[in-house]
This record gives C-alpha cells, structure tokens and sequence, in this order.
C-alpha cells in the first residue's frame, strides 16, 4: 500500500491533515508517517456534522498524529459562507444549495491557518481523484498558502477499494469500528445532508426512504398546513416566527420545522466538476425554506433591471462556489456587486408547509416597491396611460422599420417578377 518510490521520505518535515476521523483519513495518518516520514497534525472542523469530537481527537492521536486541532466552525461557516450564498441566490443547476461545497473553503481556510501557525510546510487531504472535494480543498490552498506542497493520497498511494483500506488499517493497528458497511456514503454540516453511492448509483428514480435521515416522508407528515414567518435584514435571515434568533440557532429551528413537514428532499443528477455525471439525494431543510423566502422579498423589494440582472449573477456565483473558486478575485467582486443590492431586501416572509410543498402566504418589507395605485386596475393620478403611446413607439421603432423595409423589398420583387413576363 506504500509508496514504491523512497525518494519522497524526508521530504516534508511537518503536514497538517483535513482530519474527520473516518477510514480515508484515518489511515492517511500512519501513511504519511511511513511513507515521507513528517510529522502529522490533524485538523478537525466541526461545521455542525454532529461528531463526537472528544472520540475523534483521541483516535487521531492513537494513530499517530502529533498533535490535533479541533476548531468550531459553525458561526464563520453560516455568516461568512451561508448567507453570503443566500444573499447571492446562488443554487446550482437550479436545485443543489451547495451544502458540501460551501464547506470546504472553510475548512480547507483553517487548515492552511493552522498550517501556517504550526510551522508546516505541506498540507494533505482524503479526497479522491474522482469528485469535486479535491478541487475546492486545493484551490483554497494555492490561493491562500502556495508555498505549502499539497499531498492528496489517493493520487499516490495503491490503495483502490474500502477493503484495500481496511486491510491497511488492520496491518497499521488503526482501530476500525467493526459494522455492516453503510450502504450510503453521507456528507452532513448544519447546512445539509448529502447522500450518495448505494441504490443511487444504480437507480435514476425516486431514492428509497431509507435514504432519507433529516426530513419525514411527506407521506408521513402533518395533515394541518405549518406557517413560519422568516425575518430578514439587508438579506440576512435574522428571525423566525418574529423571535430574533443567532445564526446557529435559527438554522437548527428551522432544519426543525421543514423537517418535520418534509421539506428540504432533492433528488439530483448533477454535472461533476471534473465531467462525471453523478446522482445524488440532499436534504436541506432550512436552505429551502430560507432561499424561497429571500427570493420573495427580493421580488418585492429589487427594481425589475436590478432582479433579473441578479438572476445572473446568481447562476455564475453558484458555479463559482461549486467548482472550488471561493477565494478568487471574481467571487469577491460579486460580493460588490450583491452587497448593493441587499441594502433595502429587510423585512418578512410567510410560509406555508404541506407534506413537503411550499407556498407563500405573506410579505411584507418597508422597502416594497408594489405599490397599489399603479398596480391595481384603478386608475389613479400617478400613472397616465396616454405615456405608454410614446414608449411603445420608441421600443416598436426597430421592428417598424424592419417591416417597413421588408416590406419595400417585397414590392420590388414582385415590380421585376411581372416586368418580365
């Protein structure tokens, strides 16, 4: 399972490791030692995935790690991450919220600053050579250490299935809980829970219930409709059911409530970064709620121009944020760009939950450019229909002239048909 080159050993004196305590990054601890014979720091992150973070520093110091660092990442990950996706409406290919990719810049930005803190001169991650992870934990690298060498394992070492693994782990005495092997591989942070692999790989249709671990079945859910209003100020959702609530604890409420009505399934086949199609099953509860709400303010507050054009920038944001290009110069501009239009999007949004369907059933906001006495069929001083002659005319003049032209054409075609009979 080693390295069949020894020419790496001594190359790297200190790598700092993307750490979850799973089977992959387990036994990447003793192999990094085996194989460049560095020193192992492991960095763990807690974005809300629900670990028991105490068995999780113990069992990377049992095997191996020097040192490890657990950090608590929620609050940075849900202001500095979250919102920032929300304020932008980014989903991507119009159905993922981007629970994992949000992720990882977070935790790839820690480990690079524990990195750099502790003296390091390589970072390493768990990631396959097959899916997106690899990009957006590598990318952040470049982007905010460059100096740092990137190891990436499973890159390098012969290791190719789950047994292959556990072989390795069994020869290196990692411990490794011995259970069925779970039939779904599971990615979950207070944002989502994605599952993949398993029946999904092989069927394109509804995923089985089992699948399913954040929200009740719809089938199963209440049969009394759930209103919850959603506070927001200059885009950020800052209350629920008019209570102000902290990030952290008005995205568990919510998970609470769309849960158990069944909101928050997406049943997804999505275009890889790297050009696999893959079929994957999100569960984000609070993510669905919050997105359609800010989208119905939006409505109610942004000028037409501004809204559509926002459309935009939403779709090429939520790209950004899927291919790993969080730190890039155009990300941060769009920010510019959002951060504007976010100033007056404050105010409130009912919503109406029913066996996993939403409807809308109030908004509100101070800034609301729906105003009755143009918008009705009344007629009213502040709206003179004689205007819209002249602006109809202006916007026809190009198709008029087209016609007209075209027109002319026809006449003279027809001139030269009959002159030569």
């Amino acid at each position: 399972m080693e390295l069949s080159s020894q020419s790496r050993l001594g190359t790297v004196k200190r790598a700092v490791l993307a750490y979850s305590g799973g089977l992959d990054t387990s036994i990447i601890i003793p192999w990094l030692r085996e194989n460049y014979g560095c020193e192992v720091i492991a960095m763990v992150g807690d974005v809300g995935q629900g670990d028991d973070f105490r068995m999780v520093r113990q069992k990377a110091l049992r095997t191996g790690a020097k040192r490890v660092f657990v950090e608590d990442l929620r609050e940075e990950f849900i202001t500095g991450y979250i919102w920032k996706a929300i304020q932008a409406g980014a989903i991507y290919e119009g159905k993922y919220l981007l629970g994992t990719s949000l992720a990882r810049p977070v935790l790839a930005k820690r480990q690079v600053e524990v990195a750099l803190a502790c003296g390091a001169d390589a970072v390493a991650h768990g990631c396959t050579g097959k899916g997106n992870d690899q990009v957006r934990f590598e990318l952040t690298y470049k982007a905010l250490a460059p100096q740092l060498r990137v190891i990436a394992p499973w890159r390098e070492w012969s290791i190719k299935s789950r047994e292959d693994a556990l072989e390795y782990a069994r020869k290196h005495n990692v411990p490794v809980p011995v259970t069925r092997r779970a039939l779904y591989s599971r990615d979950q942070n207070i944002w989502h829970l994605s599952h993949e692999g398993g029946p999904l790989e092989t069927q394109l249709g509804e995923p089985p219930e089992d699948a399913w671990k954040l929200t009740r079945s719809p089938r199963q859910a209440p049969d009394r409709e759930t209103a919850v209003e959603i506070g927001f100020e200059s885009g950020i959702p800052v209350s629920v059911n008019g209570r102000r609530l902290k990030p952290l604890a008005l995205l568990e409420k919510l998970n609470e409530i769309a849960g158990a009505n069944g909101v928050g399934r997406t049943d997804l086949v999505e275009n890889r970064f790297v050009g696999i199609k893959s079929h994957g099953a999100y569960e984000t509860p609070a993510g669905t709620l919050l997105h359609a709400a800010h989208h119905e303010l939006e409505a109610l507050c942004l000028d037409r121009e501004t809204f559509h054009y926002k459309q935009h920038v939403g779709l090429r944001y939520a790209e950004l944020v899927y291919f790993g290009q969080w730190f890039t110069p155009l990300r941060e501009a769009l920010d510019g760009f959002i951060q504007v239009t976010q100033r007056r999007v404050t105010g409130t949004v009912t919503l109406g939950l029913y066996k996993g369907g939403i409807r809308v059933l109030d908004r509100r906001s101070p800034y609301s450019l729906y105003d009755t006495s143009i918008a009705g069929f009344t007629m009213g001083a502040d709206y003179d229909q004689r205007d819209a002659e002249g602006f109809i005319n202006i916007l026809g003049l190009p198709l008029k002239m087209e016609a007209l032209k075209g027109q002319k054409a026809e006449v003279g075609k027809r001139k030269a048909v009959d002159g030569k009979r």
